[in-house]
C-alpha cells in the first residue's frame, strides 16, 4: 500500500496492480478512518465516503497533480515502486 503523498490529515495511496480490479486510473484516499477511491482522470469520487471539504481538498491537488499521478498510476499497473507527490500547502 504505497503512501504517495500526505497533507492536511489526508493519507493518499496507489496500489500496485489495482487496474486488474477497477481499470480507471485512481487513487484510494483516507482520513480519520474514512476511505474513498477516487478517478485521477475526473477528481470524482468512485467510491466510499469521506468529509466534502476534505474531498474538495483531494480534487484541487489531484488538477495540480494530475500528470505525476498518471506516471505514477502507469508504474503501479506495472508493479514498480511509484514516486511521492508533494503535499498541499
Amino acid at each position: 500500500m504505497p503512501v504517495i503523498s500526505m497533507f492536511y490529515g489526508i493519507i493518499v495511496r496507489m496500489f500496485h496492480f489495482d487496474d486488474k480490479r477497477l481499470s480507471l486510473p485512481h487513487i484510494h484516499v483516507e482520513y480519520q478512518g474514512e476511505v474513498a477511491v477516487i478517478d485521477i482522470e475526473t477528481a470524482e469520487k468512485l467510491t466510499g465516503e469521506i468529509p466534502s471539504k476534505k474531498l474538495r481538498i483531494v480534487q484541487a491537488w489531484i488538477e495540480i497533480h494530475r500528470d505525476e499521478l498518471m506516471a505514477d498510476w502507469k508504474l503501479a499497473t506495472e508493479g514498480k515502486e511509484t514516486f511521492k507527490i508533494k503535499p498541499l500547502k
